[in-house]
Order: structure tokens, then C-alpha cells, then sequence
């Protein structure tokens, strides 16, 4: 029973660190792994692979336009919870659509404090 935390690049360590520590709070289990679903999707599909007979909750960390999360959750069935960083609130306002809009068959939640993707994880991971 563990978190996956998965970056889309390096540059979004310090928003996965905010979710590290909730998730140490909670005392969860962690991996952090970095591979973009666009530069590296092979890659990602080999990590979701790796925890597919696992009992694990995927946390998607990418800002901009978010493959990542939906090549998680359309090759997994495990929960996915995207917990995207914004620089700001026009980054925000630009971004946010790509972490929203999912295909079907894609079910990807969607939380943008770190403390709640944590508490998220900790709930689901508990049942």
C-alpha cells in the first residue's frame, strides 16, 4: 500500500516535496519517479505496469498540457489523482483545462492542494 507520485520533469520537485511531506504526516508509503508521458511514454507505461498487481493510488504531478495524467488512468486501474502546479494564477487560468478534460474511459481526479491530494490518497489507500 503506497503512493506513486509521478512528475512529468524535475521542475515540478518542489510541488511533490508539498505532497511528500502530507503524505509522511499520514505516514503512506512513497515512490517518486520522473517521466514525461510525452518525452518518456514508454517509460511511463513501464512504471504503471510495475505496481499494476500493487495495491497503489498514481499521483500525477505536470502542469501545462497534461498527458500524464491520462496515460496513467487509460492504462491502469488504479485511482489517479492529478495534483497540477501553477507558477500563478494565469497559469491557472491557461492550464487547468488540460488536467480537467479528459478522454473517456480516463477517470482522472483532479486536486490542487497538496494537502487534500494527500488526505485523498490516504482515504482511498485505507479501503
Amino acid at each position: 500500500m503506497k503512493a506513486i507520485l509521478i512528475l512529468g520533469s524535475e521542475v515540478d520537485q518542489s510541488h511533490a516535496d508539498k505532497i511528500i511531506a502530507a503524505l509522511d504526516e499520514r505516514k503512506i508509503p512513497h515512490e517518486i519517479f520522473v517521466a514525461s508521458a510525452h518525452k518518456k511514454t514508454c517509460e511511463v507505461l513501464d512504471i504503471v505496469a510495475k505496481f499494476e498487481g500493487e495495491k497503489v493510488a498514481f499521483v500525477t504531478i505536470a502542469g501545462r498540457s497534461n498527458a500524464l495524467s491520462g496515460v496513467v488512468a487509460a492504462n491502469s486501474t488504479k485511482p489517479v489523482l492529478a495534483c497540477p502546479p501553477f507558477k500563478d494564477k494565469n497559469d491557472y487560468l491557461i492550464n487547468i483545462h488540460s488536467t480537467l478534460q479528459m478522454p473517456s474511459g480516463t477517470p482522472v481526479l483532479t486536486i490542487l492542494d497538496p494537502a487534500n491530494c494527500a488526505e485523498a490518497v490516504a482515504r482511498i489507500l485505507k479501503n
